[in-house]
């Protein structure tokens, strides 16, 4: 008994760790908006090559740290290499889908239709990892989808002009985003350290997203590769925002999102991150002056109500599991006969 309340007291330490670590990357991956808006209006940099540097220069600063501190993950086993490999090509397929849905549907929609990934991954991760599935979490999915379609703006406005083809590809951008999560989660439990997980799949993204901008020349109209690639030429404070747009929120942001796999599911993990888009216009608002409307604050605080609702939820069902309740009850009935006796 004391081994079972022991095991429940140690998940119930590693839940919470999970949170903090989740919510904490969603802070850090907020600011990846600021590189990249200051990457394409000041350079009009292309995206795909934002995305095939950002990438292959994540790969460089993890393999280079690893190097350094732990070189044994580096090694990982045969058989997890071609899982990896899988991996990688699911995040560039995220990235591509993003990319062309940002093209489409705008900003605004794009951000709002990524976040339907918290729908995917909570039933995908049910059906496929056995994940548990109730009826807070489909409120808390509820709260944060309406929070990121007010911060985004998709609600008191009209920019739904993008049609079924837009939308079904902002859709599928969700869809890879939550194959992204279930395979971070599907990665921990193979006992892969989220470390080299983040190192493989990166490095695998960025192989996968070279080979398409190098196919994507052939097509007429398309640029050429190697403008396409090197399309900073010499100014190196573009190389440099690129450069910590990696080794910044990018490792440290998706580094963080595969540790938070290991103590939390994928369901739980990925509507945490619906946070980020209320994380970015906090920081847009303080640093780049933007404005924030009463709606998107209505917004923000959706999102935050449905991540705290969902926690505060999982700390009552941990305190049920426990017993904690009946004991509390059992000790004030006993107190309660006590006092009545010496009465």
């Amino acid at each position: 008994m004391a081994t079972t309340a022991h095991a429940s007291n140690t998940a119930n330490v590693s839940n919470t760790k999970g949170y903090y670590i989740a919510l904490l990357c969603s802070v850090i991956l907020s600011t990846t908006g600021v590189f990249i808006r200051y990457l394409t209006e000041h350079y009009n940099m292309p995206p795909l090559a934002i995305a095939f540097w950002r990438d292959a220069f994540t790969a460089i600063v993890v393999l280079a740290a690893l190097l350094l501190i732990r070189p044994a993950l580096i090694r990982v086993r045969r058989a997890d290499l071609l899982f990896l490999s899988a991996f990688g090509l699911v995040l560039a397929l995220f990235n591509i889908l993003w990319t062309v849905s940002v093209w489409y549907n705008g900003a605004s929609v794009a951000t709002a239709l990524v976040y339907s990934s918290a729908v995917f991954t909570v039933l995908l991760g049910c059906l496929f990892l056995k994940e548990r599935f109730y009826f807070a979490k489909l409120l808390a999915v509820i709260l944060c989808l309406s929070g990121c379609f007010l911060v985004s703006g998709t609600i008191g406005g009209s920019p739904w002009n993008s049609g079924a083809v837009g939308i079904s590809i902002g859709l599928l951008s969700g869809l890879s985003y939550a194959g992204y999560s279930l395979m971070g989660r599907l990665a921990s439990q193979r006992g892969i350290n989220p470390w080299s997980t983040l190192l493989y799949t990166f490095l695998f993204a960025s192989v996968a997203l070279l080979l398409i901008i190098l196919m994507r020349s052939c097509f007429p109209g398309a640029n050429a590769p190697v403008a396409e690639l090197f399309w900073l030429g010499n100014a190196l404070p573009g190389w440099g925002v690129l450069f910590l747009l990696a080794a910044g929120p990018t490792v440290l942001g998706f580094g963080l999102y595969n540790v938070s796999l290991v103590h939390l599911s994928s369901g739980i993990v990925n509507l945490i991150a619906t946070s980020e888009p209320a994380f970015t216009l906090i920081i847009a608002f303080f640093i780049l002056g933007e404005k924030m409307t009463f709606v998107q604050l209505c917004g923000c605080a959706l999102i935050l109500c449905g991540v705290a609702f969902l926690k505060i939820y999982e700390m009552i069902h941990a305190a049920q599991q426990n017993g904690y309740f009946s004991k509390r009850a059992r000790t004030t009935k006993t107190a309660a006969r006590t006092k009545s006796n010496i009465l």
